[in-house]
């Protein structure tokens, strides 16, 4: 043959077996053995894409004889291969029973060339060498993806509790020694001290916190420089709001107590819970049993009124299947002690005592008046016009030398801290009549005496119409001396027939 005609034989045998070539991922160019790296339970996609450089067209439009063959060479090439999935000409599928359903080959794609094979989830022996052979017509070509599998796990299974120490492992199917373990939360870098170990490629957090939860991704350096990572979400089973959170209520009023799961229940796939509260006072165990309620994750303790008697700490424990996450929750009680009790003489000293159990040491006191006057219900803050001449209106007592009608109505006694308002109670201000005392005694015998001249004026009166009233009815002196005259003789009348009647009687 001469020299030119086996070059040109050599040419067009190489276009025809470009035409028809498969290149793995996608790309142009010569077969290459690819490596794809997935986490244990998530899905991996192993590339294998059919595209003719010189066909003009479509994949559909290719002889319909095509059928798709994965196998799966195990741990390394030398192992004896075995069937994964097989798509035939007529579109009868067959899959090995050990990883059915969880591999599959899209219809769309194998239309546009696209023989990809999907692994969901992927597990760690699921590691190893594929291959894939995609016959059509008289052709017969084939792609070999290896699939890497890097396994995190965590130990207490999940979910992971609150305060309760966990142990984050990463290691990796790689054959290379592994030489470095590097630890991220949320993108950041983790510092290997203080509640945080790594050792080995694990890391241990001895008291995990609500923080704590999130994306947590590790990466490994092998020998070789081969670099694999992987990312974990972890979900710790806790409560909402601060660590050791403090209710503050006025005494009798009502009181809420939280409990408030960080998730759901049912985001573990757990349904029995069971949610109780208990308090220890006087040497005797109080108990709440809360219904129970796998949709929600609030489990609240309402208190109708309280007083400074139920003060103190609460025990709440919730228990989500096998695991039980407890937290203790304080109530503080605001309470207002008048040095007057009852309602207040006007002009009378007033002291407003602002008292509350189980302080932190960092709050402030703020006394308010709020306007009682039917025109104006807006809050009176309390300033120069409605506090003047009171003392410490930012102290836990409130001092007014001098009660006047201004100060009725109702005083609210707030409580702040570094978070801002806690609480809140009120008491009501009743004024009585005037009270006078100190200097003003002359003033007062003054009013004393004005009192009793006006009586003895209206005395004298008095006795004076009942004099003239008797007189009126009393009859003129003539028929007096009259009565008198008439009344004399029949006396005498009277002693004469007395005296004839007792001789009568002696005879």
């Amino acid at each position: 043959m001469r020299p030119v005609s086996l070059v040109l034989f050599l040419t067009f045998t190489l276009l025809a077996f470009n035409a028809g070539h498969i290149l793995p991922g996608g790309a142009e160019g010569e077969s290459r053995e690819q490596k794809v790296w997935a986490r244990a339970g998530s899905s991996a996609v192993l590339p294998c894409h059919l595209r003719p450089r010189r066909m003009q067209k479509s994949w559909k439009q290719v002889p319909d004889k095509t059928s798709v063959l994965w196998k799966r060479h195990g741990g390394s090439a030398h192992q004896e291969p075995h069937v994964v999935l097989e798509v035939g000409y007529s579109g009868l599928r067959k899959t090995a029973l050990p990883m059915r359903p969880r591999v599959s080959v899209q219809d769309s794609a194998l239309r546009n060339g696209n023989f990809s094979l999907r692994i969901n989830p992927v597990r760690s022996e699921d590691a190893g060498l594929y291959e894939a052979r995609v016959a059509y017509n008289t052709k017969v070509q084939s792609c070999q993806v290896e699939l890497g599998v890097i396994t995190v796990t965590l130990s207490p299974s999940s979910p992971a509790v609150e305060n309760e120490p966990l142990l984050l492992s990463c290691n990796s199917s790689h054959r290379a020694s592994l030489v470095e373990t590097c630890w991220f939360h949320n993108g950041r870098p983790v510092p290997t001290s203080g509640t945080f170990c790594s050792s080995n490629g694990a890391l241990s957090i001895l008291r995990p916190a609500m923080s704590d939860a999130g994306s947590w991704r590790c990466r490994l350096r092998y020998s070789d420089n081969e670099i694999i990572s992987a990312t974990y979400n972890l979900q710790i089973l806790g409560f909402d709001g601060p660590t050791s959170p403090v209710v503050y209520a006025a005494a009798g009023s009502a009181a809420d107590l939280p409990c408030t799961l960080s998730y759901l229940p049912s985001a573990f796939g757990i349904n029995v819970v069971t949610a109780r509260w208990s308090r220890l006072a006087g040497g005797h165990l109080q108990d709440w049993g809360i219904p129970q309620n796998s949709s929600s994750r609030s489990f609240p303790l309402h208190l109708p009124a309280v007083g400074p008697g139920d003060a103190g700490q609460y025990h709440c424990a919730v228990s989500v299947g096998s695991k039980t996450v407890s937290r203790d929750v304080t109530l503080a009680v605001v309470t207002v002690t008048p040095s007057i009790q009852g309602p207040v003489s006007e002009g009378s000293r007033l002291l407003l005592i602002c008292s509350l159990t189980h302080r932190r040491g960092n709050e402030r006191f703020q006394w308010r008046h709020l306007d009682a006057s039917p025109t104006n219900s807006k809050l009176a803050v309390a300033i120069s016009r409605n506090l003047e001449g009171h003392r410490s209106q930012t102290g836990p007592t409130l001092e007014i030398p001098r009660v006047s009608q201004k100060d009725t109505g109702t005083w609210e006694c707030s409580i702040h801290g570094p978070e801002g308002r806690l609480g809140a109670v009120q008491y009501e201000l009743q004024i009585t009549g005037a009270q006078i005392s100190g200097p003003p005694t002359i003033f007062s015998g003054q009013v004393t005496f004005g009192l009793t001249l006006t009586l003895f004026l209206l005395l004298t009166v008095c006795v004076l119409a009942l004099a003239l009233q008797k007189r009126a009815r009393s009859p003129p002196f003539p028929a007096l001396e009259g009565m008198v005259a008439v009344t004399v003789p029949r006396k005498k009348e009277m002693e004469e027939n007395q005296k004839e009647k007792i001789q009568q009687t002696e005879c």
